[in-house]
């Protein structure tokens, strides 16, 4: 199941969207306001937000904002107005699409799965917040606390490598193969060692998942 976050006040939408979306192999989780949203995105991996831009405390637009500031996760608006300024500002402050209430909740998955194959087709994610641990493959930088974690660069090789492909399982002789121009000094016992350090300095092992058999692989649940 695919994890959505929506973000609207209107408690009797959450549940027959939850029912509906659940056919198409999409789980819905529920905030009613946007600042337990936002914590919630910065504690869990979500796939995709559904944004409503009518919403107490700050509006969907300040939200969308603000969650640009951290992640880079398809966002889609929703709103009960038809105001074309507010399809363009919420464009220009980084959602991915619009759609206007009343909505069919056939059209709302067909946008839902677009833009996530657009996604998985155009963007590799760069930027990850789990609690207290920040990655940025981008600029190789690895923070805990917003303190940052001394990382060499074999270290992050294959941080990258297995962020970037978290559907694989990699053995460690693909581990090696990658990492070769790297660290001259990589053998198969060091894959583990090399493992092992980068858990510990992450301070998240179950980050990085032993396939027994097979090799490693980074999970994000």
């Amino acid at each position: 199941m695919r994890k959505l976050l929506l973000i609207d006040d209107d408690e009797k939408l959450a549940e027959p969207l939850r029912v509906y979306l659940a056919k198409f192999e999409f789980s819905v989780s529920a905030e009613t306001h946007p600042l337990s949203a936002i914590d919630r995105l910065q504690q869990e991996q979500f796939e995709l937000v559904v944004l409503d831009i009518m919403l107490p405390g700050i509006d969907g637009f300040e939200t969308c904002r603000r969650i640009r500031q951290f992640s880079d996760i398809p966002i889609i608006m929703l709103t009960a107005r038809g105001d074309v300024m507010d399809r363009v500002v919420g464009l220009e402050l980084g959602a991915d699409d619009y759609l206007p209430k009343p909505f069919e909740p056939r059209e709302l998955v067909a946008r839902i799965q677009n833009i996530l194959k657009r996604s998985k087709q155009t963007r590799i994610r760069e930027q990850f917040k789990i609690g207290d641990l920040r990655i940025d493959l981008g600029k190789k930088l690895v923070q805990i606390n917003d303190q940052i974690v001394d990382i060499t660069s074999t270290e992050f090789a294959l941080l990258d490598l297995l962020i970037k492909n978290q559907e694989k399982v990699f053995s460690r002789d693909e581990i090696m193969r990658v990492l070769n121009g790297i660290d001259a000094d990589i053998y198969s016992r060091a894959i583990d060692v090399l493992v092992s350090r980068l858990r510990h300095k992450l301070q998240r092992p179950e980050l990085i998942r032993t396939v027994r058999g097979s090799g490693y692989q980074f999970v994000i649940r």
